[in-house]
């Protein structure tokens, strides 16, 4: 460790890019770990969004600009090199050279102990993309630093928001069938984003003389043809149809995933010219130094099904809006790109109203049922009875109570996931859809008067899920706008003041 450490002391760990995908992900495991954590940032504001931010301390620095690094780097003993320009246009290889030479100087006048850097898995002899290209340079620098260097070199890692998965993820689910080109038959060896920030906070215990590259990979080795076809069975879609063709070039190929997923085109390019090559670790010698853990590393098929889990688990709130620290590696982070993490649309609605709040909550608990839903019920019978007559539950359940809600309680063909008496009810949908809905309803008080605020949410399962959502988007807003004009208007008329039944036994 560094000569300013005092014995017994923690060990500072200094996480670059902290606002990207890995970065963001590692600093909770370096502070469990019981590492203190320095955040560099350009912009500090940008790591507010973090649940871990009033734990760590955070500084702005720009790797292209000695003095600021300097700063960042004093008293540091490991140092997380987590930089890439990626996308941001023809001349990052110029970039990412100049700023790994200046980490580089600055990190060895400090005295950081150790340097720490995630690339990509090199193919032996190939003549490299740009992206992979520039991976390999950066590490060599790092690693004639003149500080121990550990570079971790990773294949595709799979976590909803790393660019490689998103990608993966939206060419499986949008397309059943797909014209491929001749590099989804080039073998990959994924690895799970969770065991990937284990040997990364692990690596900050190797000893001294470990100066040297390691290659990192799941116990899988697939195609990306073989990885869309287990990505589909995880995510319970039919086996895609892949028709492979030779006159896709990568060029081509990164506008046409620029065209079916909302992966931006400048990422998309690097990523895409990188699959040409073969990316299989060829050792596994970080496991002398980091021990596999007890179960052994994630499998291909169990890291997607962690990726995709907090969408089964039906979690809206954190899941998409309001998060600030994720409950496990694989979830998406708030600072994640608008285009990670799935699709996921949405109608939302608010208005505002002179009724009391609990005028407005009373409408709102005892929704459904006798009360019906507010808008268009021939509509809510007509898919009641489609989703009886394709085997779903329809509108027959009801309700439980005519007046209270609980969580676990049926109502209609939605299921009452989250209840806050006064506040907030949320419903997940149990009639049958190419995807998963929720209905969100709530009532609060604001400067004077009360607001509703009502959004569905569907997260769609494949292009039928897609199709669905569009092919009834008029009839959704049609349908959600009466809904929140008329519970308003209901929630106006004279507080009905007889006592309510009190809930019945939990």
């Amino acid at each position: 460790m560094s000569d300013a450490q005092a014995p017994g002391s923690p060990v500072t760990c200094l996480v670059t890019g902290a606002t990207g995908y890995v970065g963001g992900r590692l600093v909770p495991a370096l502070l469990s770990a019981g590492y203190r954590v320095r955040c560099m940032a350009r912009l500090a504001a940008r790591l507010s969004g973090f649940g871990w931010i009033g734990q760590v301390e955070v500084t702005e620095a720009d790797a292209l600009d000695a003095r600021s690094l300097r700063r960042a780097l004093a008293g540091v003993d490991v140092a997380y090199y987590l930089i890439h320009s990626l996308g941001s246009g023809p001349a990052f290889e110029a970039t990412d050279r100049a700023a790994a030479r200046n980490f580089a100087a600055c990190a060895r006048d400090a005295g950081v102990s150790r340097i720490i850097y995630l690339g990509g898995l090199r193919p032996p002899g190939e003549d490299l993309s740009a992206h992979l290209r520039s991976r390999a340079e950066v590490g060599d620098i790092l690693l004639n630093s003149g500080v121990p260097t550990a570079v971790l070199r990773a294949g595709v890692i799979i976590g909803s928001g790393s660019a490689s998965f998103e990608m993966l993820r939206y060419l499986t689910e949008r397309l059943p069938v797909m014209v491929t080109p001749k590099w989804v038959r080039s073998r990959t060896q994924p690895i799970a984003i969770r065991d990937v920030l284990a040997i990364l906070a692990r690596c900050a215990r190797l000893p001294p003389q470990v100066n040297r590259a390691f290659d990192i990979g799941g116990p899988d080795v697939l195609t990306y043809a073989d990885m869309m076809q287990r990505y589909a069975a995880v995510a319970g879609l039919r086996p895609r149809l892949l028709v492979p063709v030779g006159v896709l070039t990568p060029s081509l190929s990164s506008y046409w995933v620029g065209l079916v997923t909302p992966v931006p085109a400048a990422l998309a390019r690097p990523l895409v010219e990188s699959l040409r090559y073969d990316a299989v670790a060829a050792e596994h010698d970080i496991a002398r130094y980091v021990p596999v853990p007890p179960g052994g590393l994630t499998g291909f098929d169990d890291a997607v099904r962690l990726a995709l889990q907090r969408v089964r688990e039906a979690d809206v709130a954190t899941r998409w809006t309001s998060a600030s620290l994720p409950g496990a590696p694989s979830d998406s982070l708030p600072t994640d790109p608008d285009w990670a993490g799935g699709s996921l649309y949405q109608d939302v609605r608010e208005k505002p109203t002179q009724a009391p709040s609990g005028a407005l909550w009373q409408i709102i608990e005892g929704i459904g049922g006798k009360h019906g839903w507010y808008s268009w019920p021939l509509a809510w019978q007509a898919r009641g009875w489609l989703d009886r007559v394709i085997g779903g539950t329809g509108l027959r359940r009801g309700r439980r109570d005519p007046d209270h809600l609980r969580p676990g309680d049926a109502l209609d063909f939605w299921r009452v996931e989250a209840i806050e008496p006064g506040h907030l009810l949320r419903l997940r949908a149990e009639m049958k859809l190419p995807g998963l809905a929720w209905l969100e309803l709530s009532a609060s008080e604001q400067h004077g008067h009360t607001l509703y605020r009502q959004r569905a949410t569907f997260h769609p399962r494949g292009l039928s899920g897609h199709l669905y959502w569009y092919a009834l988007l008029p009839v959704h807003a049609a349908v959600f706008a009466a809904m929140a004009r008329n519970i308003t208007r209901a929630a106006q008329r004279p507080l009905d003041t007889t006592p309510r039944r009190p809930p019945s036994p939990r």
